[in-house]
């Protein structure tokens, strides 16, 4: 058994990946139930109740383990929730967007585990130095929100993190079936997590013009949007196409606080579809379980 699985206490080594306001319980127990390691993203709940709530919800939709995301400078009550996971038996937590000196002396002093989530090998490295039991490296592939320098993909990414780090290293990017993982394997990855297949699956919480925006999307159909001081993969659209080439920050025309709507309403010229390159690899609507049976098989 690998270190990453001994750790996740879960059967196959992939992680859901969080995404924004889709802090669905049936959808964290529905890739718990599979196997997989269900992640509940409480990046955006700030209320205690709610997360309770959230927690016991899946709680009461599977016995096996699932973790939860944390932002770390997103989330001013990050340390209560830790307790409230705690208190749920939760035991694994991911964290991202922040210094993870800010979080992991709690989450040892709460005898828990974690894995930060990064974007190139050196800040993995500092990661674990910082307290980190692990490390999710996501490619230029990846959907989610990114830097506005240059980045590694994958193929690059993923070994060289694994040269650099004495810890479990999970993939993340560009992955969406037993081809992606088996790569991801063989450059030294001991686990994967996956967000665009898992958004794009039955059981997601995305609207329906979400998954067929990833449905639809082809080659080379998504591109880094500038906003601010950092950017998001997001599927290209019309409006999209006009403004690219026009200017490097996208910031008055797209709010990120308007992600949610958008996302909930499939308002796209609100704010883009968010999804990673490998959304030119999905095609159609599968349950969460064959999406991972497939990749193990």
């Amino acid at each position: 058994m690998s270190q990453l699985l001994e750790m996740l206490g879960c059967q196959y080594p992939i992680l859901q990946g969080p995404i924004g306001e889709l802090y669905d319980p049936g959808m964290v127990a529905a890739v718990s139930e599979a196997g997989a390691f269900g992640v509940l993203a409480l990046g955006f709940v700030s209320d205690l109740e709610q997360v309770k709530a959230l927690v016991g919800k899946i709680r009461e939709l599977t016995d096996k383990p699932f973790g939860a995301n944390l932002m770390i400078s997103m989330n001013p009550n990050n340390d209560q929730i830790l307790e409230i996971l705690y208190d749920a038996g939760v035991r694994v937590v991911t964290t991202s967007g922040g210094s993870p000196k800010k979080i992991y002396p709690k989450i040892k002093e709460m005898g828990m585990q974690g894995l930060h989530v990064t974007l190139s090998a050196p800040m993995a490295a500092k990661s674990v130095e910082a307290g980190a039991d692990g490390v999710v490296v996501s490619g230029t592939e990846s959907g989610g929100l990114r830097t506005l320098g240059p980045e590694s993909t994958n193929f690059i990414l993923i070994p060289l993190t694994c040269d650099m780090v004495k810890a479990p290293v999970v993939a993340a990017g560009g992955i969406a079936d037993k081809r992606g993982y088996r790569a991801a394997m063989a450059l030294g990855a001991q686990g994967v997590q996956i967000g665009t297949a898992f958004l794009a699956a039955e059981e997601s919480p995305a609207c329906q013009a979400w998954k067929e925006a990833i449905m639809q999307c082809g080659d080379a159909g998504t591109v880094r949007v500038p906003l601010g001081p950092m950017a998001m993969r997001a599927i290209m659209n019309p409006k999209l196409k006009e403004m690219v080439g026009q200017g490097e920050d996208f910031s008055k025309e797209y709010n990120l606080m308007n992600a949610g709507q958008a996302w909930r309403s499939g308002d796209f010229d609100l704010f883009p579809a968010g999804a990673g390159q490998v959304s030119a690899l999905i095609s159609k609507i599968r349950p969460v379980k064959d999406i991972i049976h497939e990749m193990v098989s």
